[in-house]
């Protein structure tokens, strides 16, 4: 794959990726009536959609912004969590499968936008920094 198709994939995906935390989020945190609906429904109790409206706000103001490559491998793993726990839950309550499948494919934009990203929002690998500490470079601060 080019650097310019790969660029487009990573913004692509990143972007729906966000779109979809913080606007899910949002809604947690308005209180709709059908966010609790929804909650009770999943066995949570209704300040949990509180909690997870933050933290999907905050997770998708990690990925878009730049540098902090550790705060976005907490944002991607924090993600995952949430999507796969979503589809656990929609699976137990016994919901139907667009309701657990639609958490998988989100899941599969994050793997994509986690696989795409460029190196400047990569952690540095440790070889790189025993390789760069063995010729007195110095490290890039993660």
């Amino acid at each position: 794959m080019n650097d310019k198709a790969r660029t487009i994939g990573y913004w692509a995906a990143t972007g729906l990726l966000a779109f979809a935390f913080a606007a899910g989020g949002v809604g947690d945190l308005s209180g709709a009536p059908q966010v609790l609906e929804g909650m009770t429904h999943l066995g949570y109790p209704a300040y949990f959609a509180t909690i997870l409206g933050v933290w999907k706000v905050l997770g998708a103001v990690a990925l878009l912004a730049p540098r902090f490559p550790r705060l976005k491998e907490w944002a991607y793993a924090g993600i995952f969590f949430d999507l796969t726990g979503a589809a656990a839950s929609h699976a137990a309550s016994g919901d139907p499968a667009g309701k657990v499948i639609t958490p998988l494919v989100l899941v599969a934009i994050a793997a994509a936008s986690w696989a795409l990203r460029p190196e400047s929002r990569k952690l540095a690998s440790e070889t790189k920094r025993e390789a760069d500490a063995r010729i007195g470079k110095p490290a890039l601060a993660t």
